[in-house]
């Protein structure tokens, strides 16, 4: 299809008839561009159907209006963060070893989530209203607490992490690391340059974030790395 141009309507609806649920992820792809690029109130209905496979009116149907597509879109971008963290086994791996494991993923998920972050930082603006309606994102974001807390259990059982170590902590201070690195990009990067997001300085920054978490964590631990 012409990026410029509308589908005609009887070849929207052979779609739809195909394959619906093609059509509904086509749908979430192209809103998921337009409200990270532009809001909530930004986004455009319209434009998003201009530029999907199907019609305003087949967007109402699959998401009821516009919220409701939002909702579908936040839901959407932290199931893709959290199915990165899901498919990474660290029950095999002792405790030290998880635990870097999970910090490096959770870096690199969100290096490669973008969107995510964009969506993140728009529903704050809303105080997290949209969120809150969710029954999904809840049972999404308590996977890595579980991972964590597992790691945690573990590694104290062994004497080799603090007592005072904390799933909750942790995911806290993880993830505002990896969030800040995506987040403040370009405004960091008109204060300073760019050299932190070379390819050799973000695995650097990489090793710089589970040394330090580590370092709270586990006893003895030297960032060999730093050094």
């Amino acid at each position: 299809m012409d990026g410029g141009a509308e589908r005609p309507a009887k070849a929207r609806k052979t779609s739809w008839k195909k394959d619906p649920e093609a059509v509904r992820q086509n749908i979430l792809a192209i809103a998921t561009e337009e409200f990270a690029a532009h809001g909530l109130s930004g986004a455009n209905i319209n434009e998003i159907a201009r530029r999907t496979s199907t019609s305003k009116r087949m967007i109402y149907y699959y998401f009821g209006d516009k919220e409701g597509l939002y909702c579908a879109v936040l839901e959407g971008v932290y199931a893709f963060l959290r199915r990165s963290e899901d498919l990474l086994d660290v029950a095999g791996l002792d405790p030290v070893k998880a635990l870097r494991r999970l910090i490096e993923a959770t870096f690199d998920a969100h290096a490669n989530a973008p969107h995510f972050i964009r969506l993140v930082m728009i529903e704050n603006i809303h105080n997290a209203d949209y969120l809150r309606k969710s029954d999904i994102v809840p049972n999404l974001n308590r996977s890595i607490i579980d991972k964590l807390s597992d790691v945690c259990r573990r590694g104290k059982a062994e004497g080799l992490f603090r007592a005072g170590a904390d799933p909750l902590e942790l995911h806290w201070l993880i993830s505002s690391f990896s969030f800040y690195n995506v987040s403040n990009r370009a405004t960091f990067s008109a204060s300073f340059g760019t050299s932190l997001y070379s390819k050799a300085h973000q695995a650097a920054l990489k090793e710089r974030l589970a040394d330090m978490v580590m370092a709270a964590v586990v006893i003895g631990h030297d960032p060999k790395s730093w050094s």
